[in-house]
């Protein structure tokens, strides 16, 4: 029975030092994203169909 106790305290110490580890990273800033926002401007935010467009110029224009 006291194994159960030994190995409880070392698991509740573990998870103590991996949550202290968690917050030491997120508070210096280390999930911080700095290189989305800049890049973000290349991309398109909706992809364009061109189909629809060539298709109605093509009806203007026989007609």
């Amino acid at each position: 029975m006291s194994v159960i106790y030994v190995l409880l305290s070392i698991s509740v110490c573990v998870a103590i030092v991996f949550f202290a580890a968690f917050i030491f990273t997120v508070r210096s800033g280390q999930y911080d994203d700095s290189y989305t926002p800049s890049v973000r401007m290349l991309f398109e935010d909706e992809l364009v169909d061109t189909t629809d467009k060539n298709n109605n110029q093509n009806k203007s224009q026989t007609e």
